[in-house]
């Protein structure tokens, strides 16, 4: 195994203090939810730039254990990042490094997603929602409409990859 670099300690811990605070200000405004997952993901691509998959991980531990603690009465808003979108970046850097074919890949990961959001809805919307078409056709509208979310979602990440590792690159090591 790599030894781990202060360098990508440092980035570690950089991606954890931003996904923090991205996801912790997402929960506060609901508005922006969304937009602090994404953000979030992003900001966990900084140790993979340097494929530091040890790094990685620990800054998705800690930012799942600080946003829960700062967020704890928002536990269910926080389950979507903690399921899914923390983790995807990983698993696509891991699917590039074993050399998966992108088809298959794909489709496992939609198929995920599409779970990932069948119980969040399952645990949090099902309980109120009274729209009877909803909860009659769930799954197939997760199955469609979650499933090419997801494809254009992956296809950004991806592009969102190459300018972290572009960002990276850039920074010089003293």
């Amino acid at each position: 195994m790599k030894k781990i670099s202060s360098y990508e300690i440092a980035l570690s811990a950089l991606a954890t203090a931003i996904a923090t605070i991205f996801l912790t200000v997402g929960v506060y405004s609901e508005v922006l939810l969304f937009t602090g997952y994404l953000l979030s993901c992003v900001a966990l691509m900084l140790p993979l730039a340097k494929q530091s998959f040890v790094g990685y991980a620990l800054a998705y531990v800690a930012t799942c254990i600080l946003s829960l603690i700062l967020n704890a009465a928002r536990f269910f808003d926080l389950l979507p990042f903690i399921m899914f979108f923390g983790l995807h970046p990983l698993i696509n850097e891991l699917q590039l490094k074993i050399k998966i074919n992108r088809w298959v890949a794909c489709a496992v990961k939609a198929l995920w997603f599409d779970g990932t959001m069948y119980i969040v809805w399952r645990f949090v919307f099902a309980m109120t929602t009274t729209i009877a078409f909803v909860d009659t056709y769930i799954i197939p509208i997760l199955l469609i409409g979650g499933t090419l979310f997801f494809i254009l979602y992956d296809y950004l990440t991806y592009q969102w990859r190459a300018a972290v590792n572009g960002l990276v690159a850039r920074i010089r090591k003293k």
